[in-house]
């Protein structure tokens, strides 16, 4: 790997096409994913490609007017302290507001990387070059401003942002909720009953680990196979499917875990504050996604575990 400062103006030169390649692809593909879900958005990427694609074009004429046709192949990961750009597809599962401040910092990291070549030369010509290039950034910088401005107006993007809660809810959220809930509230009486039954914490362990591990494979395959979410819009069956077996475990595996403790009466009193702590997580979760009133969320999901919780303790008892 090379460093900065040991490239040529050559070189430097084919750093700036290359990296305005880059760009202009990343762009590209931002705006053709999100035509669907954020067209406005996509316009703005669509803009920004055309203003890549004259930055690289430009470049490319000043290259072969300087040092020929020949453009060697250096790329940003090629040269000691550059951070290498992500994929398009990593960075749009993230969401829409990650995906526009990734964009904005990419402009930054080029008119930086164009002021620092400027300052590391002294060649007269390529720093001016160098400096023009930095300014071309900015203006680009402000371009994307202006075209956000133009396409993007508050109320579209507040709708964009909107959309874009409700697909998390409903492709992350809901089927993660349904699976917490089953976990934390469906193992609860087979946990307690085989503690109450054995005063064994062992036993309740392996009881409570059968159970999360069973549950979390049955709810899992059971989201995936329900929808293909085509035409509800819920996401991809598979996703779907992890989230909710590995949330229905986790609600299991939860007060599972204080049957690890030797003393039966220390474990159940964790497992009990594990348990309290748990149904108040989904009734926030159920607060903050889905609208429910805190009061009734907490009397809902309450009111079920305990019905539950007393139904394992009784059967362990008699």
């Amino acid at each position: 790997m090379r460093k900065f400062t040991a490239l040529t103006e050559q070189e430097i030169l084919a750093l700036a096409i290359s990296n305005e390649e880059e760009d202009g692809r990343i762009y590209a593909d931002f705006s053709y994913t999100l035509q669907e879900n954020y067209p406005d958005t996509a316009k703005i990427f669509a803009d920004m490609v055309h203003e890549e694609d004259d930055h690289r074009r430009h470049l490319i004429d000043v290259y072969v007017r300087r040092f020929g046709a020949h453009i060697p192949l250096i790329r940003r990961q090629d040269i000691a302290g550059f951070m290498p750009r992500k994929p398009a597809w990593q960075i749009q599962g993230q969401g829409i507001e990650v995906v526009r401040r990734y964009a904005e910092d990419m402009e930054r990291d080029a008119a930086r990387f164009y002021r620092q070549a400027a300052l590391r030369t002294n060649d007269s010509e390529t720093r001016k070059l160098l400096g023009d290039l930095a300014t071309a950034e900015d203006q680009h910088g402000r371009a994307a401003s202006d075209m956000t401005s133009r396409h993007l107006t508050q109320d579209k993007r507040e709708d964009e942002d909107e959309n874009a809660r409700r697909r998390f809810v409903l492709q992350i959220v809901q089927p993660g909720l349904v699976g917490l809930m089953d976990g934390s509230v469906s193992t609860l009486a087979p946990v307690f009953a085989a503690a109450f039954a054995t005063h064994d914490p062992h036993s309740a362990f392996l009881v409570g680990l059968a159970a999360s591990l069973g549950a979390g494979i049955s709810m899992g395959f059971a989201e995936a196979l329900s929808d293909d979410g085509a035409l509800s819009g819920r996401g991809k069956p598979l996703i779907r499917g992890l989230v909710c077996g590995t949330m229905t475990m986790a609600g299991g595996i939860g007060h599972t875990l204080p049957f690890l403790i030797d003393s039966f009466s220390a474990a159940m009193a964790v497992a009990i504050a594990v348990v309290v702590v748990e149904l108040f997580l989904i009734s926030w979760i159920r607060w903050r996604y889905q609208d429910t009133p805190f009061g009734s969320a907490i009397v809902q999901i309450v009111f079920g575990g305990a019905l539950v919780f007393l139904a394992g303790v009784l059967i362990g008892s008699s």
